[in-house]
C-alpha cells in the first residue's frame, strides 16, 4: 500500500465554523481519496490530545495530523501532508513548502488563529 493510502488522523476544532468549512472543502476536493482521512473533533478532548502528546492549546492554534506510523505533524508540515493526498492540491502543498512562502504563511496563519480565538473570549 502506498504512503498516500495510509490513514491520516486530522485533529480539528469542530467548534470553529471556518475549520468545519475547510474540512468540507477538503472532503469535496478529495472525493473518494478523502476516505483515508479521519477527522477528530478536538472539542472537549484535552485528555485524548495529551495522550497523543499534543498540547490542547497548541491543537487550537495549529493543525495537527497523525500519520499511519503514529507520528504527529503540526502546522505547515500537517497542511502539506494533508494537501499532498489530493491531486488538485499537490501544487499548493508544494508551494506552501517553499522557503520564502512557508514562514510568511505560518505567520499569517498564527495571526489569523489568534484573532479568531481572542474573538471567542
Amino acid at each position: 500500500m502506498g504512503r498516500n493510502n495510509d490513514k491520516l488522523v486530522v485533529f480539528y476544532d469542530g467548534s470553529c465554523p471556518a475549520c468545519i468549512k475547510d474540512r468540507r472543502w477538503y472532503e469535496k476536493l478529495a472525493g473518494k481519496g478523502g476516505d483515508s482521512v479521519e477527522w477528530l473533533d478536538i472539542t472537549g478532548q484535552d485528555a485524548l490530545l495529551r495522550q497523543q502528546g499534543i498540547d490542547p492549546d497548541s491543537a487550537l492554534r495549529e493543525l495537527h495530523v497523525k500519520d499511519a506510523e503514529g507520528q504527529i505533524h503540526r502546522e505547515m508540515d500537517a497542511y502539506i501532508l494533508l494537501m499532498s493526498r489530493v491531486p488538485v492540491l499537490k501544487p499548493l502543498a508544494w508551494l506552501i513548502g517553499l522557503p520564502v512562502i512557508r514562514p510568511a504563511l505560518a505567520r499569517w496563519y498564527h495571526a489569523w488563529v489568534s484573532r479568531r480565538l481572542d474573538g471567542q473570549a
